[in-house]
């Protein structure tokens, strides 16, 4: 009888114990689904609203979202900014430019596949013990993605939004075109873009011409455009620049050279109306040519 009784009582003990864990196998299911299904949908509906970065093999573009942003930017403050840009074939802006730009922003962006791995994990620890997103540990093909596509916030979706496009970016275009891209869409001052834009701006010349002090000068503004300016030196940006110099003179073998694009067209002044002469930015919005054939043509 009461063997009887103990094993009845083993055995609704093991179906209590069975129904208990099936109830929070199920629980956990649930949790997970309900995790996994909202963060699913974003990243499909972000999927299907992908930019096809494909186009950029054959066309410039027109304006790009940091344009955009800065021109909003202004008008929530109540003005209004000009914009002083004039897009130039890679093979018309100074190999020096070229070199200087990988060796103070990516040194590594030849040999990579749009991340540098070094890089982030030296920013994710920075972030880790400042205890927010202030660096991001960028190469230049992400630069390109942000600069085109995406908003100036911090934060992990755009983060993963970037990352997404970077590759996309490796994918589709050569390292050059990539190059010439982020060299003509950068911002290098207030309301202006691009490299001969910006030695235009600073140094009242073509970016062809530019000087390999020039381009060193230029280089060490970008990581903050609207702060610095070459003619106004400070101790940090000479600092910056004199390590840029050393390497692009000295052929560090972390700033690989370009060899120069073969000139498809004559080598001339671009064509710009009558009030883009001037070295500073006007006041109306000024886009010049986007039509010239980018490198790959």
């Amino acid at each position: 009888m009461r063997a009887s009784l103990s094993t009845r009582t083993f055995h609704t003990h093991q179906t209590m114990r069975k129904s208990i864990a099936q109830f929070q196998s199920r629980v956990k299911a649930f949790l997970i689904i309900g995790l996994c299904l909202p963060v699913g949908a974003v990243l499909f509906l972000w999927l299907l609203a992908m930019p096809d970065v494909s186009v950029l093999r054959a066309t410039n573009p027109t304006v790009t979202a940091l344009m955009e942003a800065r021109q909003a930017q202004a008008e929530a403050q109540g003005h209004t900014i000009g914009r002083y840009w004039m897009w130039v074939p890679l093979s018309r802006i100074s190999p020096h430019l070229h070199q200087a730009v990988v060796a103070g922003e990516d040194a590594s962006f030849f040999t990579h596949e749009g991340f540098d791995w070094e890089g982030i994990k030296d920013a994710a620890l920075y972030n880790i013990e400042a205890g927010k997103l202030k660096r991001g540990g960028s190469t230049i093909t992400q630069q390109l993605a942000k600069n085109l596509y995406l908003s100036s916030e911090r934060s992990l979706l755009r983060k993963a939004q970037e990352a997404l496009i970077t590759r996309s970016l490796e994918h589709h275009l050569t390292k050059e075109r990539i190059l010439e891209l982020y060299l003509n869409v950068a911002e290098w001052g207030e309301g202006v873009y691009g490299a001969e834009a910006a030695a235009r701006h600073h140094f009242k010349k073509s970016s062809r011409d530019l000087t390999s002090d020039e381009a060193a000068w230029l280089a060490a503004i970008l990581p903050s455009p609207r702060r610095y300016d070459p003619m106004r030196k400070t101790t940090s940006l000479a600092r910056r620049h004199d390590r840029i110099l050393k390497r692009i003179t000295r052929g560090s073998p972390q700033s690989p050279q370009l060899e120069p694009e073969p000139k498809s067209e004559p080598d001339s002044e671009p064509e710009l109306e009558p009030d883009q002469h001037s070295a500073e930015p006007p006041v109306q919005e000024q886009t010049g040519d986007y039509n010239e054939s980018p490198t790959s043509r």
